[in-house]
């Protein structure tokens, strides 16, 4: 792809000491990845948006997929894409969770443990999945609530265009 820089890979990159980075300050080492890649590493942007990510009841993700979306669009009006990446990316995780709980009780879709070796990452990594319980009405209107955040979001002209330019300059 034109513009990447040789070796540059879209791939999220779980090599780097996340715990110590600002990638406001290092933008150029962030990857998008697939789905909510990294979004539990990412600083300073997970610690800003964390303690408005909640999805257990309809008015409960309401109120936090509207605060979500309204940094997502206080980071683009900064043209900080990393920042929108990740307030889209807390939306996403806001459907893609009130979904799993709305599917399954308690929230645990895979029998057995999580891997060591494999926290923070997603699929199943061999596990068998659980069967679905009765669908939970609350859980799955709380997930409608933030599909349509996060459809308004990745949708959004001024974030395709970020990220286009992202891609563009960073790989």
């Amino acid at each position: 792809m034109a513009g990447r820089a040789p070796g540059a890979s879209r791939k999220f990159d779980y090599t780097l000491d996340y715990a110590h980075l600002d990638l406001r300050a290092h933008p150029e080492l962030y990857r998008v990845g697939v789905g909510e890649q990294g979004v539990l590493l990412v600083e300073p942007y997970k610690s800003e948006l964390l303690p408005h990510w909640r999805f257990r009841t309809p008015e409960v993700a309401r109120e936090s997929s509207e605060a979500l979306y309204a940094m997502f669009l206080a980071y683009l009006d900064a043209d900080d894409f990393v920042g929108a990446d990740m307030a889209r990316k807390f939306i996403q995780m806001g459907f893609t969770r009130a979904r799993r709980y709305a599917n399954h009780r308690g929230g645990r879709k895979y029998a057995g443990p999580v891997p060591d070796d494999k926290k923070g990452q997603s699929g199943a990594h061999g596990r068998a999945e659980r069967p679905r319980d009765p669908e939970d009405p609350v859980k799955a209107e709380a997930a409608r609530i933030f599909k349509a955040k996060w459809d308004e979001a990745k949708a959004h002209p001024k974030y395709v265009e970020l990220q286009r330019a992202h891609r563009a300059k960073y790989g």
